[in-house]
Protein backbone atom coordinates (compact mmCIF):
# COMPACT_ATOMS: atom_id res chain seq x y z
CA UNK A 1 0.00 0.00 0.00
CA UNK A 2 0.98 3.32 -0.70
CA UNK A 3 0.95 5.31 2.85
CA UNK A 4 2.55 8.51 1.64
CA UNK A 5 -0.96 9.40 -0.40
CA UNK A 6 -2.88 8.98 2.82
CA UNK A 7 -0.28 10.75 4.92
CA UNK A 8 -1.12 13.84 2.21
CA UNK A 9 -4.85 13.57 2.75
CA UNK A 10 -4.43 13.72 6.74
CA UNK A 11 -1.90 16.70 6.99
CA UNK A 12 -4.17 18.22 4.62
CA UNK A 13 -7.47 17.41 6.80
CA UNK A 14 -5.62 18.80 10.14
CA UNK A 15 -3.01 21.69 9.04
CA UNK A 16 -5.99 23.67 8.04
CA UNK A 17 -5.45 25.90 11.94
CA UNK A 18 -2.90 25.23 14.96
CA UNK A 19 -5.74 23.75 17.29
CA UNK A 20 -6.26 20.95 14.23
CA UNK A 21 -2.57 20.37 13.73
CA UNK A 22 -2.09 20.30 17.82
CA UNK A 23 -5.29 17.47 18.07
CA UNK A 24 -3.41 15.48 15.25
CA UNK A 25 -0.12 15.17 17.09
CA UNK A 26 -2.21 14.37 20.08
CA UNK A 27 -4.22 12.13 18.68
CA UNK A 28 -0.77 10.42 17.03
CA UNK A 29 0.52 10.42 20.48
CA UNK A 30 -2.34 8.61 21.56
CA UNK A 31 -2.72 6.14 18.73
CA UNK A 32 0.65 5.23 17.75
CA UNK A 33 2.53 2.63 19.69
CA UNK A 34 5.98 3.48 18.49
CA UNK A 35 5.19 7.06 20.09
CA UNK A 36 4.53 5.51 23.30
CA UNK A 37 7.88 3.51 23.07
CA UNK A 38 9.93 6.73 22.36
CA UNK A 39 8.47 8.98 24.66
CA UNK A 40 9.76 6.61 27.30
CA UNK A 41 12.99 6.60 26.24
CA UNK A 42 13.39 10.14 25.76
CA UNK A 43 11.84 10.62 28.93
CA UNK A 44 14.44 8.64 30.29
CA UNK A 45 17.49 10.05 28.32
CA UNK A 46 15.96 13.63 29.60
CA UNK A 47 16.63 13.14 33.31
CA UNK A 48 19.06 15.30 34.84
CA UNK A 49 18.97 17.22 31.79
CA UNK A 50 15.69 19.30 31.52
CA UNK A 51 17.56 22.62 32.31
CA UNK A 52 20.66 21.89 30.48
CA UNK A 53 21.71 23.43 26.59
CA UNK A 54 20.65 20.50 24.56
CA UNK A 55 21.21 20.11 21.17
CA UNK A 56 18.88 17.53 19.06
CA UNK A 57 18.48 16.68 15.60
CA UNK A 58 15.54 15.27 14.74
CA UNK A 59 16.55 13.18 11.87
CA UNK A 60 13.03 12.57 9.16
CA UNK A 61 10.80 14.64 11.58
CA UNK A 62 7.95 14.01 9.11
CA UNK A 63 4.60 15.19 10.66
CA UNK A 64 6.56 17.09 13.25
CA UNK A 65 5.25 15.71 16.33
CA UNK A 66 8.37 14.52 17.94
CA UNK A 67 9.95 17.86 17.47
CA UNK A 68 6.62 19.41 19.46
CA UNK A 69 7.62 17.05 22.06
CA UNK A 70 11.19 17.71 22.28
CA UNK A 71 10.45 21.59 22.34
CA UNK A 72 8.19 21.31 25.20
CA UNK A 73 10.60 19.24 27.50
CA UNK A 74 13.51 21.47 28.16
CA UNK A 75 13.31 25.39 27.88
CA UNK A 76 17.12 25.64 26.48
CA UNK A 77 16.72 22.44 24.18
CA UNK A 78 17.03 23.57 20.65
CA UNK A 79 15.98 20.96 17.80
CA UNK A 80 17.11 20.70 14.43
CA UNK A 81 14.22 18.63 12.24
CA UNK A 82 15.20 17.37 8.90
CA UNK A 83 13.48 15.70 6.29
CA UNK A 84 13.59 15.11 2.60
CA UNK A 85 9.97 16.06 1.34
CA UNK A 86 9.46 20.11 0.54
CA UNK A 87 5.83 19.52 1.98
CA UNK A 88 6.13 18.41 5.14
CA UNK A 89 9.44 20.81 6.19
CA UNK A 90 6.99 23.75 4.67
CA UNK A 91 4.26 22.92 6.83
CA UNK A 92 6.13 22.33 9.72
CA UNK A 93 7.80 25.19 10.02
CA UNK A 94 4.37 27.33 9.27
CA UNK A 95 2.88 25.51 12.58
CA UNK A 96 5.70 26.11 14.71
CA UNK A 97 6.37 29.53 14.29
CA UNK A 98 2.52 30.66 14.51
CA UNK A 99 2.39 28.87 18.01
CA UNK A 100 5.92 30.53 19.24
CA UNK A 101 8.13 27.48 19.30
CA UNK A 102 11.40 29.06 18.20
CA UNK A 103 13.58 25.98 19.38
CA UNK A 104 12.97 24.77 16.55
CA UNK A 105 14.36 24.72 13.26
CA UNK A 106 12.92 22.90 9.86
CA UNK A 107 15.51 22.31 7.15
CA UNK A 108 15.72 19.97 3.75
CA UNK A 109 17.80 17.94 3.95
CA UNK A 110 19.38 14.44 2.60
CA UNK A 111 20.29 11.79 5.51
CA UNK A 112 22.68 9.86 3.56
CA UNK A 113 24.58 13.36 2.99
CA UNK A 114 23.46 15.51 6.02
CA UNK A 115 26.76 15.87 8.39
CA UNK A 116 26.85 18.76 11.13
CA UNK A 117 30.04 17.28 13.20
CA UNK A 118 29.64 17.59 16.48
CA UNK A 119 26.53 19.77 17.13
CA UNK A 120 23.79 17.50 18.51
CA UNK A 121 23.62 15.41 22.09
CA UNK A 122 21.06 13.42 20.64
CA UNK A 123 19.66 12.28 17.23
CA UNK A 124 15.93 10.60 17.08
CA UNK A 125 15.23 8.82 14.21
CA UNK A 126 12.06 7.70 14.08
CA UNK A 127 10.65 5.26 11.49
CA UNK A 128 13.34 6.33 8.88
CA UNK A 129 15.96 3.69 8.25
CA UNK A 130 13.20 1.29 6.95
CA UNK A 131 12.93 3.71 3.69
CA UNK A 132 16.77 4.56 2.98
CA UNK A 133 19.49 1.85 1.34
CA UNK A 134 21.97 3.42 2.30
CA UNK A 135 21.99 2.51 5.99
CA UNK A 136 25.35 2.26 7.23
CA UNK A 137 26.07 5.87 5.56
CA UNK A 138 23.48 7.61 7.39
CA UNK A 139 25.20 5.55 10.68
CA UNK A 140 28.23 7.36 9.92
CA UNK A 141 26.99 10.45 9.31
CA UNK A 142 24.40 10.25 12.77
CA UNK A 143 27.83 9.23 14.96
CA UNK A 144 29.87 12.35 12.97
CA UNK A 145 27.23 14.66 13.79
CA UNK A 146 26.88 13.75 17.47
CA UNK A 147 29.02 14.64 20.67
CA UNK A 148 31.12 12.70 22.49
CA UNK A 149 29.03 10.60 24.92
CA UNK A 150 25.55 11.55 22.48
CA UNK A 151 23.21 8.98 22.14
CA UNK A 152 21.08 8.04 18.79
CA UNK A 153 17.43 6.42 19.43
CA UNK A 154 15.82 4.53 16.18
CA UNK A 155 12.51 3.07 15.94
CA UNK A 156 12.18 1.02 13.11
CA UNK A 157 10.22 -2.46 12.17
CA UNK A 158 12.30 -5.76 13.06
CA UNK A 159 12.56 -8.78 10.58
CA UNK A 160 9.94 -10.80 12.86
CA UNK A 161 7.03 -9.66 11.07
CA UNK A 162 7.97 -5.96 10.81
CA UNK A 163 6.22 -4.06 7.74
CA UNK A 164 3.51 -6.99 8.12
CA UNK A 165 5.88 -9.29 6.36
CA UNK A 166 5.16 -12.93 7.32
CA UNK A 167 7.17 -14.73 4.38
CA UNK A 168 9.48 -14.56 1.45
CA UNK A 169 6.52 -14.40 -0.94
CA UNK A 170 4.73 -11.57 1.03
CA UNK A 171 5.78 -7.69 0.42
CA UNK A 172 5.56 -4.83 2.78
CA UNK A 173 2.16 -3.49 4.05
CA UNK A 174 3.92 -0.10 3.53
CA UNK A 175 5.61 -0.15 -0.01
CA UNK A 176 7.40 3.01 0.72
CA UNK A 177 10.14 0.36 2.57
CA UNK A 178 13.05 -0.75 1.01
CA UNK A 179 13.75 -3.20 3.40
CA UNK A 180 11.11 -5.04 5.30
CA UNK A 181 12.58 -5.15 8.75
CA UNK A 182 16.10 -5.31 10.86
CA UNK A 183 17.71 -8.41 12.08
CA UNK A 184 18.13 -7.13 16.06
CA UNK A 185 21.80 -8.23 15.45
CA UNK A 186 22.36 -7.13 12.36
CA UNK A 187 21.42 -2.98 13.35
CA UNK A 188 23.49 -3.35 16.33
CA UNK A 189 26.53 -4.33 14.03
CA UNK A 190 26.13 -1.42 11.82
CA UNK A 191 26.34 0.67 14.34
CA UNK A 192 28.99 -0.46 15.46
CA UNK A 193 31.07 0.05 12.22
CA UNK A 194 29.40 3.27 12.12
CA UNK A 195 32.05 4.02 15.04
CA UNK A 196 29.62 3.96 17.59
CA UNK A 197 30.67 2.38 20.95
CA UNK A 198 27.95 1.07 22.55
CA UNK A 199 24.53 -0.51 21.51
CA UNK A 200 21.31 -1.54 23.24
CA UNK A 201 18.17 -2.97 21.39
CA UNK A 202 14.91 -4.66 22.66
CA UNK A 203 12.02 -5.49 20.92
CA UNK A 204 8.53 -3.71 20.60
CA UNK A 205 5.61 -4.46 19.09
CA UNK A 206 5.41 -8.02 21.23
CA UNK A 207 2.10 -10.08 21.28
CA UNK A 208 0.11 -6.63 22.57
CA UNK A 209 1.40 -4.46 20.34
CA UNK A 210 0.58 -6.65 17.15
CA UNK A 211 -2.96 -6.67 17.99
CA UNK A 212 -2.71 -2.76 18.98
CA UNK A 213 -1.25 -1.82 15.77
CA UNK A 214 -3.98 -4.17 13.52
CA UNK A 215 -6.69 -2.21 15.29
CA UNK A 216 -5.39 1.00 15.42
CA UNK A 217 -3.48 1.50 12.44
CA UNK A 218 -3.54 -1.37 9.71
CA UNK A 219 -7.17 -1.70 9.46
CA UNK A 220 -8.33 2.52 9.50
CA UNK A 221 -5.42 2.51 6.76
CA UNK A 222 -7.11 -0.09 4.58
CA UNK A 223 -9.99 1.90 4.87
CA UNK A 224 -8.99 5.39 4.35
CA UNK A 225 -6.66 3.37 0.88
CA UNK A 226 -10.20 2.32 0.07
CA UNK A 227 -12.39 5.21 0.38
CA UNK A 228 -11.81 8.78 1.96
CA UNK A 229 -15.93 8.24 3.12
CA UNK A 230 -14.06 5.89 5.61
CA UNK A 231 -13.40 9.59 7.73
CA UNK A 232 -16.79 9.22 8.53
CA UNK A 233 -16.55 6.36 9.91
CA UNK A 234 -13.49 6.61 11.74
CA UNK A 235 -14.61 8.30 15.26
CA UNK A 236 -17.00 5.79 15.48
CA UNK A 237 -14.78 3.07 15.38
CA UNK A 238 -12.14 4.23 17.38
CA UNK A 239 -14.47 5.05 20.24
CA UNK A 240 -14.84 1.27 20.31
CA UNK A 241 -11.46 0.07 19.52
CA UNK A 242 -9.62 2.84 21.41
CA UNK A 243 -10.28 1.66 25.03
CA UNK A 244 -8.46 -2.06 23.94
CA UNK A 245 -5.75 -0.67 22.20
CA UNK A 246 -5.13 1.99 25.11
CA UNK A 247 -4.80 -1.41 27.55
CA UNK A 248 -2.56 -2.99 24.72
CA UNK A 249 -0.09 -0.10 23.77
CA UNK A 250 0.78 0.30 28.01
CA UNK A 251 1.29 -3.31 28.65
CA UNK A 252 3.44 -3.75 25.31
CA UNK A 253 4.93 -0.54 26.32
CA UNK A 254 6.24 -1.94 29.96
CA UNK A 255 6.48 -5.41 29.14
CA UNK A 256 9.92 -7.03 27.80
CA UNK A 257 9.16 -9.31 24.81
CA UNK A 258 10.98 -12.39 23.60
CA UNK A 259 10.26 -10.66 19.64
CA UNK A 260 8.60 -8.37 18.09
CA UNK A 261 7.82 -6.63 14.85
CA UNK A 262 9.29 -3.31 16.01
CA UNK A 263 12.75 -2.43 17.22
CA UNK A 264 13.97 -0.11 19.73
CA UNK A 265 17.59 0.70 19.44
CA UNK A 266 20.24 3.08 21.71
CA UNK A 267 24.22 3.70 20.78
CA UNK A 268 26.31 5.94 22.07
CA UNK A 269 29.50 7.81 20.90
Amino acid sequence: MQYDPIKRVLGEAFNKTPFLRKLFYNLLDLLLLRTWHIHKELRAWAKGKRQAPVQILDAGSGFGQYSYYLSGMGPNWRILAVDVKDEQIADCANFFQKIGRHNVMFRKDDLVTFQDPQAFDLVLSVDVMEHILEDVEVFRNFHASLRPGGMVLISTPSDQGGSDVHGDDESSFIEEHVRDGYNIQEIQQKLKSAGFSRTEAHYSYGAPGKISWRLSMKYPILMLGASKLFFLILPSYYLIVYPFCLLLNWLDTNGKHPTGTGLIVKAWK
